[in-house]
């Protein structure tokens, strides 16, 4: 079983790099993985969203944060160091074969921490927030598709890893998206506290 699974991650590699690779895609994807360069976006919305929604909104963030805790967590201090797979650009048949594009690090493979914290971001707000926007929801799932996609573009992970750490993320969104449910109720777009002024 564990043979086949490694043979389809290097098929679907070998595949991004040989039919879905391009000079733009080059440029941009070791931008889209990166944390920081999302990280004006983090501090927007969590800022908007205490601002506009007070309390409530503040304890949204909490949440949001510990979704995060817990899927980074998991992936990275509890799953990674028992599994100990080797990242694909340290496997030395690969490598060879593929390009990498950024420093390939000194961490483990599986799962994807950068999957997990990112599919629980995106599904807790669209659990929380954008249950009732078909767009907005589309549009951060889209993201979060587009941040793991970057992570087999650049050679960090296998299919496998990022499908994992997906998993990850919605379960831990999944759970704690409930809790805050049943106790605050879902955050509603269309009406924001009235102003004080």
């Amino acid at each position: 079983m564990f043979e086949r699974i490694q043979y389809l991650d290097e098929f679907i590699l070998y595949w991004i790099h040989d039919r879905g690779s391009n000079e733009l895609f080059d440029i941009i994807m070791p931008w889209f993985r990166n944390p920081y360069f999302w990280a004006p976006v983090y501090l927007f919305l969590l800022t908007w969203m205490w601002l506009n929604h007070k309390k409530k909104g503040l304890i949204w963030c909490l949440f949001l944060v510990a979704v995060f805790a817990c899927c980074d967590f998991t992936a990275a201090s509890l799953i990674k160091p028992w599994v100990h797979r080797l990242r694909p650009c340290h496997n030395p048949h690969l490598a060879f074969n593929l390009r990498n594009l950024v420093h390939c690090g000194s961490g483990f493979s599986f799962p994807s921490a950068h999957a997990a914290n990112h599919f629980g971001i995106s599904f807790f707000i669209l659990f929380t927030w954008l249950r009732h926007q078909p767009l907005a929801k589309f549009l951060v799932v889209f993201w979060a598709c587009l941040v793991v996609y970057a992570q087999l573009y650049v050679v960090v992970h296998y299919p496998s890893d990022v499908v994992a750490g997906a998993l990850i993320g919605i379960v831990y969104s999944s759970l704690l998206a409930e809790w805050y449910l049943r106790r605050f109720g879902d955050i509603d777009m269309q009406k924001l506290p009235a102003s004080n002024s």
